[in-house]
């Protein structure tokens, strides 16, 4: 079993900041990259940022410079550092995991969801 739990979304204002958080857990034998990507309404889900365990990152390019990925790798958590938020932000973040997962006595390589967190931005 295999878990991605975010947590940190809500509503703000908007130019205001918000900071997501994602713990991955459970049977996890190695991480290739943790990130985010987003879904808002009537939309398909789209890449935020992504980030490997060796440090390498991957926005999307409407979002350099307001959006900032970053992991500790100590702790299987990858955060998002979202600021100068923008109606137009609003959507559901959802946590991914690029993983190797033990499975009795294989290694199984996927991509793992969480949830989804809630991010409004709305006077």
């Amino acid at each position: 079993q295999v878990q991605l739990v975010e947590s940190g979304g809500g509503l703000v204002q908007p130019g205001g900041s918000l900071r997501l958080s994602c713990a991955a857990s459970g049977s996890i034998f190695s991480i290739y990259a943790l990130g985010w990507y987003r879904q808002a309404p009537g939309k398909q889900r789209e890449l935020v940022a992504t980030m490997t365990s060796g440090g390498r990152t991957n926005y999307a390019d409407s979002l350099k410079g307001r959006f900032t990925i970053s992991r500790d790798n100590g702790k299987n958590t990858v955060y998002l550092q979202m600021n100068s938020l923008k109606p137009e932000d609003t959507a559901v973040y959802y946590c991914y995991g690029d993983l190797v997962i033990n499975s009795g006595y294989r290694h199984l390589a996927g991509d793992y969801w969480g949830q989804g967190t809630q991010v409004t931005v709305s006077s």
